[in-house]
């Protein structure tokens, strides 16, 4: 027979209340008794029943994530993160993908919210306003991650992405840059954030975008990026006059362009310095070693899980959080050109 938590608490002389605390972590139990309870359970391979907790809380103890691209290693490493932070406090998490897909995003959504998760979080695809418009409608906490919505007050935790514009365009002009092109991601927070921030450093150094500098990735930003960002360094090749730097929405984009430059049989940094943004953990290990603007994915996914548990916990709405992390610059190879070395003349 199944161990019930009855039988626990009668050979310790606990009650069943008790012993139900110490699973919800309540602070009024002493840490003795809290060791006695989760040591008896380890020993007896004691399993909760999942769904009379949920009715004696009011909670499923899961949590739902949707991201734009699983195989993109910034949302891999939130997920991961996401995961590790609110696995200690009991919850399950469900991860799926949207494909950039606006549409599918929605139907992903919609399952979540027919499962009952106690939180949704979510790196949205969308263009409109509507999908949280229908999440609130369900008294359902949710979190933006990554990207966020002018005009929606809602829990967010993410990158100040001017910021980040601006810290890759100001490191190409002090490397001696003084045509610092941008190839740009689609219509979301986070692109337009960029952009703006990349022309606020021009400005600020007396510089302008010249005609033809600035190339848009596409409808598609961190799905398949090292395409767009091939595509578009191509463009800005054939720009008069030519980039001698270029700012790239993320790092797969600065992958592509990268490759694109080499093609061209220029020299990176000498040529063309190239930064992308996220540092990816493979970026050291590139023949040239990319630039990058790390944007802090572990933190955003620590700040992101410990909300959504405080979230889950509370049993009223309280006003929206926003937590932005500090993006830094993270200076190799690609875009060193004080002083400059001999460059490699191929990425791998």
């Amino acid at each position: 027979m199944a161990i019930r938590l009855k039988d626990i608490a009668n050979e310790l002389g606990l009650s069943v209340v008790t012993v139900s605390k110490v699973l919800r972590e309540h602070p009024d139990i002493g840490a003795e008794t809290r060791k006695r309870v989760l040591r008896r359970m380890r020993e007896l391979n004691y399993q909760p029943n999942l769904a009379a907790r949920s009715l004696v809380t009011g909670r499923t103890w899961t949590l739902g994530l949707v991201v734009p691209d699983l195989l993109h290693p910034f949302f891999a490493d939130i997920a991961k993160v996401i995961s590790s932070e609110t696995r200690s406090h009991g919850y399950s998490l469900f991860i799926s993908s949207s494909d950039e897909d606006p549409d599918l995003e929605m139907q992903e959504i919609k399952h979540l919210l027919a499962r009952r998760v106690d939180v949704i979080l979510v790196a949205s695809a969308q263009r409109s306003v509507d999908c949280f418009r229908m999440i609130e409608e369900q008294n359902m906490p949710y979190i933006l991650i990554d990207r966020r919505f002018q005009g929606l007050d809602a829990n967010f935790v993410g990158v100040d992405d001017e910021a980040v514009g601006g810290l890759a365009t100001s490191h190409l002009i002090e490397q001696g840059c003084h045509r610092v092109a941008h190839i740009r991601g689609p219509e979301v927070s986070t692109a337009l954030g960029r952009l703006m921030g990349y022309k606020q450093a021009l400005a600020s150094h007396g510089l302008k975008p010249l005609p033809g500098h600035i190339v848009s990735l596409g409808a598609s930003g961190d799905h398949r990026g090292e395409k767009g960002g091939y595509e578009a360094a191509k463009k800005l090749l054939s720009a008069k006059p030519r980039p001698d730097g270029i700012f790239c929405f993320n790092d797969p984009s600065a992958l592509g362009a990268m490759r694109a430059i080499l093609d061209a049989g220029l020299r990176i940094p000498r040529d063309m310095a190239v930064i992308g943004c996220g540092n990816f953990s493979y970026s050291d290990f590139l023949r040239i070693p990319l630039s990058s603007v790390d944007q802090g994915s572990e933190l955003i996914g620590k700040f992101a899980g410990d909300l959504a548990v405080a979230l889950a916990n509370r049993k009223s709405k309280v006003k929206p959080k926003a937590e932005l992390v500090t993006p830094r610059v993270v200076v190799r190879a690609s875009s060193q050109r004080t002083p400059i070395s001999a460059e490699p003349d191929s990425l791998s």
